[in-house]
């Protein structure tokens, strides 16, 4: 087992009608004057901003809102709610809505902090400070309610990037399952995905086998099947709805890459890279593109450890072949795509209406190596030539 740190300061707080104590919660961290940042308009038509906005006037906090956060959530309206939080003297960010708004949030919040452009944030310069941020979740998927990762795409050149730093986990989350009954059947799938992928990339590191922590991963990436295929059955299901969303919690707060190796932050990660470079390019949903691309990625990768593939066939696919190792993995990979279509998620890039030409290759090749300077993946370390070995493989 290699030497961790494990840091996860986020207060939850998980239940039905938890959303009315937003404003207390925001009291509680010293915030007088909070950003209330948002996505479209189910926010306010489903009545849960009224809620939130009532539990900050009950609370004695004063309030400023923006919402038009977007999937992929962009740069420009990063900028907009700095300037806006600027103006009106805001000293905490809320976040009502999913990974989106919540990253949106984040980096407003980074930035307030920082004296430069805070795009040189998401280019490799290092965070010193950060503004309290808290969330009101309504989308089980991206984790970031309690991640220290943030992730936004700028317009210019629709590069997306991340950044990781402990100073944007954020200091509570609320988490009423009830809030993602009404979720489309794509958008819960998609969001299912992202939190088994969350699991995943930790689980192939590369790394030696860390007893505690593979079993807490496989036995949640068992249940997410399982959950997921009662959502998509019954959307309103509220067991299965709670399950998902506090998986999508533990998926991402670092739990699972406890003890175990990786470059950089704990992990292999080169499935989200290859995915960014998708959403940034095309607008991909995440949790779609982490599916088209999951099953080139595993085929490509797979020889550097086939017993690892191995176990995770036998271990969350219930697969086993009397087989090598080799077609134990193979079994394994093709019953997880078969789950995949089996909650309406795609496969193949193509799959997702896109059309990769060689110079649509290139060129997202070209943007996931940050134009040939870095490689990725840790299981097995993938550079330019690769990573458009897996596109092709993908389409």
């Amino acid at each position: 087992m290699n030497d961790f740190q494990y840091y996860t300061p986020t207060k939850v707080v998980f239940g039905r009608g938890t959303e009315e104590q937003a404003g207390q919660l925001v009291k509680e961290q010293g915030g007088t004057r909070a950003l209330v940042h948002f996505g479209g308009r189910s926010a306010r038509e489903s009545g849960l901003l009224d809620r939130v906005l009532a539990s900050l006037d009950r609370a004695g906090v004063a309030h400023v809102e923006l919402g038009g956060v977007v999937p992929n959530p962009r740069l420009s309206k990063v900028r907009e709610g700095m300037e806006l939080c600027r103006r009106e003297g805001v000293d905490f960010l809320l976040a009502v809505g999913g990974g989106s708004v919540i990253d949106s949030a984040k980096a407003i919040a980074l930035g307030l902090a920082y004296e430069g452009d805070v795009w040189d944030l998401f280019s490799g310069q290092p965070a010193r400070n950060c503004l309290p941020v808290g969330t009101v979740l309504t989308i089980a998927a991206a984790g970031s309610e309690m991640s220290n990762s943030c992730v936004i795409t700028n317009e210019d050149g629709w590069k997306k990037r991340g950044l990781n730093t402990d100073l944007c986990r954020p200091r509570f989350a609320v988490m009423d399952p009830e809030l993602t009954f009404t979720l489309p059947a794509y958008q819960t799938a998609s969001g299912c995905v992202d939190i088994i992928y969350h699991t995943m990339e930790r689980y192939f590191s590369g790394a030696e086998t860390v007893e505690p922590t593979d079993s807490m991963a496989e036995g949640l990436m068992r249940s997410m099947l399982e959950l997921s295929r009662r959502v998509v059955r019954d959307p309103r299901d509220y067991d299965a709805r709670a399950g998902i969303m506090w998986a999508g919690s533990l998926s991402h707060n670092s739990l699972t890459g406890c003890g175990r190796g990786g470059r950089g932050r704990i992990g292999d990660w080169a499935s989200h890279q290859l995915e960014h470079e998708l959403s940034g390019m095309f607008d991909v949903t995440h949790g779609a593109g982490l599916a088209a691309v999951w099953g080139a990625w595993s085929r490509y990768v797979m020889d550097a450890a086939p017993e690892r593939f191995a176990r995770f066939a036998r271990a969350v696919m219930g697969v086993d072949t009397p087989g090598s190792d080799e077609e134990t993995a193979l079994a394994g990979i093709r019953a997880f795509e078969h789950f995949l279509r089996s909650i309406g998620m795609p496969t193949t890039v193509g799959q997702l209406g896109i059309t990769l030409d060689e110079q649509a290759i290139e060129k997202l090749a070209w943007m996931c190596t940050f134009e040939g300077r870095r490689t990725i993946g840790s299981f097995k370390v993938l550079g330019l030539e690769e990573i458009k070995d897996i596109y092709r493989a993908a389409r």
